[in-house]
């Protein structure tokens, strides 16, 4: 239940967003926090076919900030040579424009364009999202079962979330990394690598976002949400069946 609502606003501003093909993962990992502080928003996407190479890198920057370090040098990738999609091979139609063009925010942050079909359109979802201070921990875990993932995933995309105040955030008090996967239409091949994708992220205090893919019975919420024990109480104080 909302009750108020404040809003912290700032006039509009544009971004230009640029691709990176082929980023080795050992660079990525030697400085996770350079790598996401590239632009306004990062994002790492790997099929995890090659625990050490990610297929793609996607820079998204503020025009009216300082522009930085070329990211392909950074990264030492390729700068994409045409449009993409999240997904290698997908028709890149529905994603943003690229190739350094600005544009208003609201049509460069979102990966895809409001009158498309967002991602491939027939897909199961999980995400996980771990406190920053394990996110290449986290990463390094989710690369030892490359084998086992590739097979059911779509596609898997590695990003940054700073903190919230909402109880059940997956980023309540904590800057995190975010996990994502994409995986085929496939629920036996999904469930089937759940126990040990969970289990490899037990470690890191990960926590599930609440409206995808996840063993719900296996989730020590009381553990993971420091405010479980209000949003109970909170529950039983306005007669919500708990």
């Amino acid at each position: 239940m909302v009750t108020a609502l404040e809003l912290e606003l700032e006039p509009t501003f544009e971004v230009a967003q640029t691709v990176v093909d082929d980023v080795p993962l050992d660079g990525v990992l030697a400085d996770l926090d350079a790598v996401t502080s590239l632009g306004h928003s990062v994002s790492l996407f790997t099929r995890w076919t090659s625990p050490d190479v990610l297929d793609q890198v996607w820079v998204k920057r503020r025009t009216d900030q300082p522009a930085g370090p070329d990211p392909a040098e950074v990264l030492g990738g390729r700068p994409a040579d045409g449009p993409r999609h999240p997904i290698p091979g997908v028709d890149p139609a529905p994603a943003t424009e690229q190739g350094g063009v600005p544009g208003p925010w609201w049509t460069r942050l979102p990966h895809f364009r409001l009158d498309h079909v967002p991602s491939a359109g027939r897909e199961i979802q999980s995400e996980w999202l771990v406190p920053r201070e394990h996110g290449v921990a986290a990463v390094e875990a989710l690369r030892g079962m490359a084998a086992r993932l590739a097979p059911v995933l779509q596609v898997c995309e590695i990003r940054t979330v700073a903190a919230d105040g909402l109880w059940l955030s997956g980023a309540y008090g904590t800057d995190v990394v975010g996990l994502h996967f994409t995986w085929h239409l496939d629920p036996d091949g999904v469930a089937a690598v759940l126990p040990e994708l969970e289990g490899r992220l037990v470690p890191f205090a990960a926590r599930p976002h609440w409206g995808k893919v996840h063993r719900e019975e296996e989730l020590d919420a009381a553990a993971l949400y420091r405010r479980w024990g209000d949003w109970l109480d909170l529950q039983r104080r306005w007669g919500v069946p708990v």
